[in-house]
């Protein structure tokens, strides 16, 4: 599995339209953090290469069974452009892999989020697929970042995600947990999860 990620020196493996009120669980509570220099510099270069996506699959019938079967489960959140379905989760993959998380967790958190509405607005101001915290750009980012943009949304919550991560030495449901602003409770790590087993699990 490709890993191009200029990770923390091994530790980080890093529009327009109507404004749409987001789900009543949602990442809006993230908590603004002091950065290290190190960290933070790592965070900005995974939010800054806008590499072109593409599915990262050892085997390219993979990556077409899975694109084809993705496609079809999205369908209930995305029913009218099988184009734009595609485009989305080759982006999905793309990111969430250039980040070494799970492809199908990362649907099952944007499920939870926004359930796939890319301009979705919670009530403190977390945008788009992965409901990101504006503050977020004056630390890892630039003020011109549009996060209703689908890969730059995509870029932020999956650095944001590997980062959470990562203080939590690999603990995903205390990662999720601080994604939320809620660690040390289980609602929202449950319904990620409990979104990843009905909708997305995938073999391979």
């Amino acid at each position: 599995m490709t890993r191009n990620l200029n990770l923390s020196r091994r530790q980080f493996a890093l529009g327009t339209g109507a404004l749409l009120l987001a789900p009543h669980i949602q990442a809006g509570a993230q908590r603004e953090e002091t950065l290290s220099d190190d960290i933070a510099s790592v965070m900005r270069g995974s939010v800054d290469n806008a590499s072109p996506p593409r599915l990262v699959f050892e085997h390219a019938i993979d990556g077409q069974r899975w694109l084809n079967e993705m496609s079809a489960r999205l369908v209930q959140f995305m029913p009218d452009s099988e184009l734009a379905r595609r485009r989305l989760l080759i982006m999905v993959q793309y990111e969430s892999r250039r980040a070494d998380l799970d492809t199908q967790l990362i649907l099952g958190l944007i499920q939870v989020e926004s359930r796939f509405r890319q301009y979705a607005v919670s009530g403190v101001g977390a945008k788009g697929l992965m409901q990101v915290m504006p503050f977020w750009q004056k630390y890892i980012g630039h003020a011109d970042h549009n996060l209703f943009d689908i890969r730059t949304n995509l870029r932020y919550g999956c650095t944001i995600l590997r980062h959470y991560n990562n203080m939590e030495n690999g603990n995903m449901h205390n990662a999720l947990a601080r994604y939320n602003g809620s660690l040390g409770r289980d609602k929202y790590p449950n319904a990620v999860f409990g979104a990843f087993q009905s909708n997305w699990q995938w073999q391979g």
